[in-house]
């Protein structure tokens, strides 16, 4: 019986870490707290796999590798790293009919607005 609960809290914990650890990934490019869930997901998968250990370890290097090449550069490519991430976001939102909606509810007739999944 001990031995069942241990397997269901390692599947639990594999699944709820899963999770955390994809929409982190989905919300890297956006402003907010993607690399933080990135990290909470993993950090929830280490408690329970080794390998997440590591690939936690890695992941923090990876950022703060990336952080302190940012900030070294000078301020035009600082702008496009922003540009880039602005453009991400807007194509997501495009993509996903955020804008669509905006079309739908303020009635403005713009049919370029709604995404092409969405048509």
């Amino acid at each position: 019986m001990d031995k069942i609960k241990r397997h269901s809290k390692k599947v639990a914990i594999g699944i709820i870490g899963a999770i955390v650890l994809l929409i982190g990934i989905v919300l890297i490019p956006y402003p907010g707290p993607g690399w933080l869930i990135v990290f909470a997901g993993l950090a929830i998968l280490a408690t329970e796999f080794e390998f997440a250990q590591g690939a936690l370890d890695k992941a923090r290097g990876i950022y703060d590798a990336w952080t302190d090449w940012v900030k070294t550069q000078p301020y035009w490519v600082q702008l496009l790293t922003l540009m880039f991430t602005g453009l991400a976001v807007v194509m997501t939102v495009w993509l996903v009919n955020g804008f669509g909606l905006i079309n739908i509810f303020l009635n403005l007739g713009q049919d370029w607005l709604v995404s092409p999944f969405f048509r």
